[in-house]
């Protein structure tokens, strides 16, 4: 970490984050975390907290939980954080999957985003992806009815892995046909503006929970 980063973590981390394998059993109370109750949504993968910031000042009305397990990262966004006055916005490291099994009751987020995710390019790699049915299951498990999953990515067979597992999962229903629009509220990295001038081209999906 920079000192920067080093800094915003000793000095916010205990009160705005939280390692996922230090959380008490049983669902997340993040009602008494925030301090309110208000509608969750939680993204996973928040990289260096540029969108995640953003989206969050954006959102007041939401509680926004972010969870990745990249320490610089989660102190750049508590940088970005502190810069833009964020009160809605809490933060997780740790392996999502562990996340969604014990600390998310079923039936309960608002909405999930998971932007970017790492591509793993190479074929060999592709089942480290963390698109794959069993994960879009659990995802889609914790959603409430109504609630919207939404992914973007730059790296075109990963989104066409993305369209075919979420178009297998039953309690998932496309909101669009095909790909989704991309979204003008959605921020353009630095990272998505490399991958514009590298000719790959950025895809949305949103799906949204059906009703069991």
């Amino acid at each position: 970490m920079t000192v920067g980063q080093e800094r915003a973590w000793h000095r916010r981390w205990p009160e705005l984050g939280r390692q996922v394998g230090d959380l008490p059993e049983g669902p997340l109370d993040t009602a008494a975390w925030f301090g309110r109750d208000a509608p969750v949504l939680l993204e996973i993968g928040s990289g260096m907290g540029e969108t995640t910031s953003r989206l969050a000042a954006a959102a007041p009305e939401l509680n926004y939980l972010a969870v990745e397990v990249y320490q610089p990262g989660l102190a750049q966004l508590l940088l970005r954080a502190e810069a833009l006055g964020l009160t809605n916005l809490r933060l997780l490291r740790g392996d999502a999957v562990d996340l969604l099994t014990d600390h998310i009751a079923p039936g309960t987020l608002a909405g999930m985003r998971i932007f970017f995710p790492d591509p793993w390019p190479k074929k060999r790699h592709h089942k480290r992806r963390l698109v794959q049915p069993a994960f879009i299951a659990l995802a889609a498990s914790r959603l409430a009815p109504g609630a919207v999953i939404h992914l973007a990515t730059d790296w075109a067979d990963y989104a066409d892995q993305m369209l075919e597992v979420l178009s297998a999962e039953p309690l998932l229903r496309n909101q669009h046909d095909g790909w989704a629009p991309r979204p003008e509220w959605r921020p353009v990295t630095k990272f998505e503006s490399r991958a514009n001038e590298e000719g790959r081209v950025s895809r949305d999906l949103m799906f949204e929970r059906v009703a069991d």
